[in-house]
């Protein structure tokens, strides 16, 4: 049997704006229990620092190129997260499972860069720290991504959801895990199926001095244009670089250029939903047993029109529920799962299989550094 152990995980998504903090006690396994739940945002030098660096990362050569400039600003967002681990009150042995922030995912060349230093966040706090998620999975032959349906699986079992279920994470990318079978954690399925936040949030912070569509507000307030939405969903469907897991730098949104704020949120509003909508109904359509209910959770919950544009796309059927109707925070559902993945991860057990990243067979991940 294993032992209970404590965690915190600390989650910096593609959105790039903060750190959602988890404490949690758990074996890794069936157990689970949340102690604490805190959202730190960045200051708004390291959020600029972030985006910018970003703007400029479009290929595996780029790393090597700013490596002054990446070097940098991990050292600092390392140090922000040290900072954050001194506003819990932590037990000795506390594990910390820090996820980092990403800059540059490519399952084809290898790779998923994220920015964050284990052994210094280590040094920092006097912990433990487990990180680098990625990397094993992808040297296994996975896409690196999703890596938390593990944890959705536990969430089903301990909250007695009905299955089959469907999670539809909506950070700066959307996935969707599908959880069947409560016994075989081979039998999970996960895939990103296209932007979630990212196009929104990206046309928002170039052209406001907002970082975001509170509530869909501006889309609510602008006018899609159709000529252009069309166009751009004609291109989508039609492109040549079908990718299995996606960066937030694998979609751009130069084809609103020339609509004011209003308008283009609208268009971009209305671009991803479709997309969401689409990928969805493939997925539970092609799903051998009947999945009636999704539940929501990550950010773009939030945004009201964005849920309401997806299951404008959907049929009546299926039921879009937030996760928080089983009074699951859908807020910390990542942060609470890495912290999860890292009890996993010291205990030797794999965090993705097959069926959820591509991998050739169930891999542990995660690197762990500190005494």
């Amino acid at each position: 049997m294993q032992k209970n152990l404590m965690s915190l995980g600390l989650m910096s998504g593609t959105s790039g704006d903060g750190v959602d903090a988890s404490l949690i006690r758990t074996d890794g396994i069936n157990h689970f229990e949340s102690i604490e739940d805190k959202y730190f945002e960045y200051d708004p030098d390291i959020y600029k620092d972030i985006h910018n660096l970003k703007e400029k990362i479009h290929k595996i050569q780029h790393l090597e190129l700013y490596d002054e400039e990446i070097s940098n600003l991990e050292r600092r967002i390392t140090t922000f997260h040290a900072e954050i681990i001194k506003e819990f009150s932590l037990e000795e042995k506390t594990i910390i499972g820090f996820h980092g922030q990403t800059i540059y995912h490519n399952p084809k060349e290898k790779i998923s860069k994220q920015l964050g230093i284990g052994r210094l966040l280590s040094q920092l706090t006097n912990k433990k720290v487990v990180f680098d998620f990625r990397s094993k999975d992808i040297l296994n032959g996975g896409q690196g991504a999703p890596l938390t349906p593990v944890f959705h699986h536990l969430l089903c079992v301990l909250n007695k959801i009905e299955l089959p279920v469907c999670f539809l994470n909506i950070g700066g990318i959307s996935n969707i895990t599908i959880v069947n079978d409560i016994k075989n954690l081979s039998n999970l399925t996960s895939k990103d199926i296209g932007p979630g936040n990212c196009l929104i949030d990206n046309w928002v912070r170039k052209n406001s001095n907002k970082k975001y569509d509170k509530d869909g507000l501006l889309a609510s307030s602008g006018i899609k244009n159709e000529i252009i939405l069309e166009q751009a969903q004609e291109l989508y469907i039609n492109r040549d670089n079908k990718k299995l897991s996606f960066d937030t730098n694998d979609f751009d949104i130069s084809f609103v250029r020339g609509l004011n704020l209003a308008d283009g949120a609208a268009t971009l509003t209305d671009f991803t939903a479709a997309i969401i909508g689409e990928e969805l109904t493939i997925s539970l359509k092609n799903f051998r047993e009947k999945i009636k209910h999704v539940l929501i959770c990550g950010g773009g919950r939030k945004n009201k029109i964005l849920l309401k544009k997806i299951k404008d796309n959907l049929s009546a059927k299926i039921d879009l529920k937030l996760i928080d109707e089983y009074k699951i925070d859908g807020d910390f559902v990542e942060s609470q799962a890495f912290a999860f993945l890292a009890i996993r991860s010291i205990n030797k057990l794999p965090i993705t299989f097959p069926n959820t990243t591509g991998c050739d067979k169930p891999s542990s991940g995660g690197r762990l550094v500190g005494n």
